[in-house]
């Protein structure tokens, strides 16, 4: 009986011609999916993702604080438990394999017309096996593989983050802090400006009191910028110290804000280096599961197998109690086809394909992300360096002209020499902040390139 169940059950599965047993292939059906199919098993040496993050991040200050955040940073360690469950549903999914056992011994007492209680007991065990001739189980299986991937990725994602996020913030405050110096050492020297006025003024040499006005406005307005830089700078250090998983206090940083470049990228990024981002990787996992979960959908359609064995020690046989008791075994098989569900299966693979579909979008749309994030990244660094170079220049232009200025002014009877001083003074601070700036862009445009990578996605710390 049983041999011709399976049969019966294996000639249906050889009629389907489904892909419910099919495992899941990297798709190919556009010019994006077919690169990185291609692309995504091979290594390139030359990868700056596979570079660890101490090489990148030199600073011993700020490799401390990237160590400290690895190890405290509950986002991290949220990532890491998600590994953990998902650890866990593989373990269950693949002891699904096995047969189930239970043990449910009973018993009970009765008695008619005033006779002697007669006490009946049943000790049984009940083992229940589903054959997965349909590969249910086999989805599921591989369904909870592709989500510890899934999980695994996207803790290597947290991890790369996090390492951004530190060393963006800690060369953000070394430039607030490089700023901030600057603006107060300017505010002295303005402030011997309007003294120098002011004498100059009083000893009737062409300066108006218009003019110590103008340069006295000059240095409230960067007593104001020094307020906001400060204020800037305590939100920084508070969004570190989060990075920190602490209380809010100030960060030790170094005053260099200049990074290089690891390597160089003269005709762009292929896609095997794209393809070792994490979230790319999770991207595809996502898709896997998706599809997995479409075949899962497609078998509901198919017969289930179970086959139950029951046996124990019981005294109640035949409806006699009888004692010493005896020992009993029985042989099920159950195979139940799905004819009418109220359209519940039609729908659920509808459904099951339309996220197949979505996931397969996302994961096209993860990769030419990848792909503009790195592109952003690299003009930013070419434009910022660039950039940094012709202020470089700037400033020191500018240096001189507020040196000259300042002592035509002294030395001069022109009435319009404080001007000269006072713009030349304006266009040097400002210059100088600028520089500061992009300086900071052309650091930051690393450690987004970095990243963009997969960059700092080695040694994953395990959860305890």
């Amino acid at each position: 009986m049983y041999k011709k169940i399976l049969v019966v059950a294996l000639g249906i599965v050889m009629l389907s011609g489904c892909n419910i047993y099919k495992k899941y292939e990297t798709p190919t059906s556009t010019a994006v999916l077919a690169e990185y199919a291609a692309a995504k098993d091979s290594v390139d040496a030359a990868n700056v993702g596979n570079l660890s993050w101490r090489q990148v991040y030199s600073d011993p200050k700020l490799a401390a604080l990237i160590d400290n955040a690895l190890t405290v940073n509950s986002n991290l360690q949220n990532a890491m438990l998600n590994v953990d469950i998902a650890r866990a549903n593989l373990q269950g999914a693949r002891l699904s394999y096995l047969p189930s056992v239970a043990l449910a011994p009973n018993g009970g007492a009765s008695s008619a017309a005033g006779s002697p209680l007669t006490w009946s007991y049943t000790i049984p065990a009940q083992v229940s096996w589903e054959v997965d001739i349909f590969g249910k189980l086999l989805n599921s299986n591989r369904s909870a593989k592709a989500r510890l991937l899934q999980s695994e990725a996207y803790a290597q994602a947290a991890q790369s983050q996090i390492i951004s996020a530190v060393a963006s913030t800690y060369y953000a405050i070394a430039a607030l802090e490089q700023q901030l110096a600057l603006s107060q050492s300017t505010l002295k020297l303005w402030n011997q400006t309007v003294g120098t006025l002011r004498d100059l003024k009083e000893a009737g040499k062409g300066v108006t009191e218009a003019a110590v006005v103008q340069a006295a406005a000059n240095c409230y307005s960067i007593e104001a910028s020094i307020a906001d830089l400060e204020t800037s700078l305590h939100q920084m250090h508070n969004t570190m110290s989060l990075l920190q998983n602490t209380m809010p206090q100030r960060w030790d940083v170094g005053t260099d804000i200049a990074l290089t470049l690891p390597a160089k990228f003269d005709n762009g990024v292929p896609m095997s280096q794209l393809a070792q981002r994490p979230d790319v990787k999770a991207a595809e996992q996502d898709l896997a599961v998706a599809y997995y979960a479409t075949n899962s959908a497609r078998a509901a359609f198919y017969p289930g197998l179970n086959i139950s064995v029951n046996g124990g020690f019981t005294n109640l046989l035949g409806g006699i109690v009888r004692n010493p008791g005896d020992w009993f075994v029985q042989l099920a098989g159950n195979l139940t086809a799905p004819l009418f569900a109220r359209g519940q299966n039609i729908a659920r693979l509808k459904g099951a394909k339309a996220q197949q579909q979505q996931a397969m979008n996302n994961f096209e749309y993860a990769l030419l992300n990848a792909s503009a994030e790195v592109s952003d990244a690299l003009t930013a660094y070419t434009n910022s360096t660039t950039k940094s170079r012709a202020l470089a220049n700037q400033v020191e232009k500018l240096e001189k002209a507020a040196e000259y200025t300042n002592e035509l002014m002294i030395y001069s009877t022109g009435t319009t020499s404080y001007l000269e001083v006072l713009t030349a003074q304006q266009s040097l601070l400002q210059a100088q902040i600028a520089q500061i700036n992009t300086q900071l862009s052309a650091t930051r445009s690393i450690i987004t390139l970095y990243q963009s990578l997969g960059g700092g996605r080695q040694a994953v710390p395990q959860c305890r």
